[in-house]
């Protein structure tokens, strides 16, 4: 494994997923959120350091996966790992969510949209960071 490589595509991924969470979650689907807000925990931005340790821990895993099956292909393996990945975490978590909360069916969907957009994103940012060792 290529250590630096690892830690560099690991805090690009922690990076570009956040900044893709917070312009999706602040602003672009902050009016949806307006009608849901009974449906939050009241203190909630106290507890976002858990949030945020656990896109670090993430981000980390994200990368370490790809490095177990890295064919060195470039921004195409990259768009193929993050869209394997997405599908895996989105789909049960996503709309499980759907089920378990009150939330509109269209607001499911659109998390499942940007979040598959964001992980392939990050599945590329990976793929372009990280190079096994020859």
């Amino acid at each position: 494994m290529n250590i630096k490589r690892f830690i560099l595509a690991s805090i690009a991924v922690f990076v570009v997923f956040e900044n893709i969470d917070t312009a999706m979650h602040m602003f672009v689907l902050s009016g949806f959120y307006q009608n849901l807000e009974h449906l939050w925990r009241k203190e909630m931005w106290n507890y976002m350091w858990i949030m945020y340790l656990s896109v670090f821990f993430f981000s980390f895993m994200f990368v370490y996966v790809f490095t177990k099956g890295c064919e060195n292909k470039g921004v195409l393996e990259g768009l193929r790992y993050g869209l394997i990945i997405g599908l895996l975490m989105n789909v049960v978590g996503i709309f499980s969510q759907f089920v378990v909360y009150p939330i509109p069916i269209f607001l499911a969907v659109i998390w499942f949209a940007y979040a598959m957009v964001q992980y392939i994103i990050c599945g590329i940012v990976t793929a372009l960071i990280y190079k096994p060792k020859k």
